[in-house]
């Protein structure tokens, strides 16, 4: 059965997949005329930004969450265990230039989220007072003009991969660095993670949300700091290593030479594993916003792009880079071909990964394996709500017009604490490479998927960007039918509704007021 799993898991993420995230996020990128560089400015404006539209709208409905909210909920997905041990892994088997690749495979991924997370917005469902969506939903409604086949193969491929197989491999990568950090049975750290899980998972979206809201900036922010720190203790050593890590992508640095192409394929490979750009993961995330516009929610996702792969993920590497705490081998052989200053003899090619990292720290500040591990403990433990989220709503689009949905639903929420808590316990190897395949099918149905109806987005964004340049970007008022976009979109005609309800109340409230 391993033989088998492995083999079909090798076919799933061949390098075919590889090129066609690279391809995608390429096409993407001039189809949108590069809006992950030109439209930076509104993306930062649209996530700290308010204005009279937006204070107008602040009591959203009970269970809706904003803009912010849906990015964090997606970043709490992205930003995981890939951007400590990926990272590394990277370094190891491709050499620092493979973070080069990493930076060029992120960049033009964002193109990509921007895609698949307007199309989330734009083909969303009004569902228990908030909203959902996904690949399924825009595949059967934009796709194939009401024939679910489509994305009923990628919600069962989401059901599998995020609530079955994917928990027990996060909670074993907490249990595992809390016991080596302080010693703690990793039993009762399964127990603990499920209980938190409860608290949040049974909240509903908002508590979700809020959650997220919160602890992913923390997080995010907190782990920058620490690398910060180390980037100031070794500050000489910054651009010899930003140096490195560009010739070393070309080749034109001696010690790597010979793995140039390693080093495209496992930076390619990880930034695709860390920013998860064109996998249909993202979309569930962006959906669940109420925003004015599906446009705006796109831009804000592929902001999340750079929180991921441009600041946590580089943190990591030149943290890694500047201290030594690193050595290169051959991936086939276990040949070490360059060892750092900072490496330790404990280092091989079977246990590359959140070590390296740990090793930097001990090397410029000391105690790393205690960072490392409150780091995992955020990072993996916000990656099991994002898991839950897009898996909560591919259930939802399955059982829709099933009487038992809410039973159904239950019962997969006891699942995945099940899985959540023995993943804890036991190696989640299996579980793992099962997961792989999930996202791996997940990965194919979306990308070929959005690459075929991909103009409704490139729609949204020029209707946008004639919006900002008349100054009603801020408008509750889009209407896809009068942009273009055919189909039935009566989510987008309430909101349309509730806005003018809205306006009237809020000029009357002004009309008093000046009285």
């Amino acid at each position: 059965m391993e033989v088998l799993v492995n083999g079909l898991n090798g076919i799933i993420w061949s390098p075919v997949l590889v090129y066609l995230c690279l391809g995608a996020g390429l096409f993407f990128t001039l189809k949108t005329s590069g809006v992950q560089f030109t439209m930076i400015k509104e993306m930062i404006r649209l996530l700290l930004g308010k204005d009279i539209k937006d204070i107008k709208n602040e009591e959203k409905s009970k269970d809706s969450i904003s803009g912010f909210e849906a990015m964090c909920m997606s970043v709490s997905g992205r930003v995981g265990t890939g951007n400590i041990a990926g990272v590394a892994t990277a370094i190891s088997l491709g050499g620092p230039g493979s973070i080069f690749w990493l930076w060029v495979i992120s960049l033009l991924g964002a193109a990509s989220s921007y895609v698949e997370s307007t199309l989330g917005q734009l083909y969303k469902e009004k569902f228990e007072g908030g909203y959902r969506g996904g690949p399924a939903y825009y595949f059967k409604k934009g796709l194939l003009g009401g024939k679910t086949w489509y994305g009923n193969l990628f919600a069962l491929s989401t059901v599998l991969a995020m609530l079955i197989c994917m928990p027990s491999v996060q909670s074993n990568v907490i249990a595992g660095s809390l016991k080596t950090a302080i010693g703690i049975p990793q039993w009762i750290t399964g127990l603990i993670i499920v209980g938190f899980l409860c608290l949040i998972i049974f909240g509903g979206a908002k508590r979700i949300a809020k959650f997220a809201g919160v602890v992913v900036p923390f997080m995010a922010v907190a782990y920058i700091i620490v690398a910060v720190t180390v980037l100031a203790i070794n500050a000489g050593e910054i651009i010899p290593s930003l140096t490195l890590i560009v010739e070393s992508a070309f080749g034109k640095e001696e010690a790597f030479a010979g793995i140039a192409g390693a080093a495209i394929s496992w930076g390619v490979k990880r930034g695709i594993y860390s920013n998860e750009a064109g996998q249909g993961t993202g979309p569930a995330s962006a959906a669940a916003a109420e925003v004015s516009h599906p446009a705006k929610q796109g831009l804000i996702q592929a902001f999340s792009i750079y929180i991921d792969s441009i600041f946590v993920c580089t943190a990591t590497a030149l943290m890694i880079i500047i201290t030594g705490a690193y050595k290169v081998f051959e991936g086939v052989t276990g040949k070490i071909i360059y060892e750092g200053k900072g490496a330790i003899s404990s280092m091989n090619i079977e246990t590359i990964g959140a070590a390296n990292t740990s090793a930097a720290l001990d090397v410029s500040i000391g105690y790393g394996a205690y960072i490392v591990a409150i780091a995992i403990i955020f990072f993996a433990f916000t990656t099991l709500l994002a898991f839950f989220w897009n898996g909560d709503t591919a259930l939802v689009y399955l059982t829709n017009g099933n009487k038992q949905r809410n039973k159904i639903r239950f019962i997969l929420k006891l699942v995945f604490l099940g899985f959540t808590f023995s993943g804890s316990v036991v190696a989640g190897g299996m579980a793992w490479t099962l997961g792989d395949i999930g996202i791996g099918i997940m990965a194919w149905i979306n990308i070929v998927g959005i690459l075929i109806m991909h103009k409704p987005a490139i729609i949204c964004l020029k209707d946008y960007k004639l919006r900002i340049k008349e100054n009603r970007e801020d408008d509750w008022d889009f209407n896809p039918n009068k942009i273009g976009i055919k189909g039935n979109f009566s989510v987008w005609d309430d909101l349309r509704k509730e806005e003018r309800e809205k306006d009237i109340i809020f000029q009357d409230g002004l009309v008093e007021l000046n009285a």
